[in-house]
């Protein structure tokens, strides 16, 4: 935990490489002091088709998944930093956003928990 997983239009990996993405994605939510560093996970998902409204537009859409306990303010402040880092790299890609999901203590289990 947390997980950053990214949607994306195809040929934004032309401006950048998948493997440059991840690592500066894990920076971001590295610099935030939110995370441990070995817990961040970062993945890339290319869409070959894909509809912007109603058009072909490139885009970037990242989708973080954070443990709860952590502010709203906290929350916002990832959003901007890596919002504020993908417009560097992507001037070209007029659509980027992000948006951060709760995980619930209560209910969160993985394989190390069993």
């Amino acid at each position: 935990m947390p997980h950053f997983v990214v949607d994306c239009a195809h040929e934004v990996l032309s401006f950048q490489d998948e493997e440059y993405i991840n690592e500066q994605l894990f920076l971001v939510a590295s610099a935030s002091g939110l995370f441990d560093d070995n817990d961040i996970k970062v993945r890339v998902n290319p869409f070959k088709t894909y509809s912007v409204g109603n058009q072909r537009q490139h885009f970037i859409h990242v989708f973080a998944n954070v443990m709860e306990g952590r502010t709203t303010e906290q929350k916002a402040n990832l959003s901007k930093a890596i919002v504020t880092r993908l417009t560097e790299l992507f001037p070209q890609v007029p659509y980027i956003a992000v948006n951060i999901r709760d995980f619930e203590r209560a209910t969160y289990c993985n394989r190390d928990m069993l």
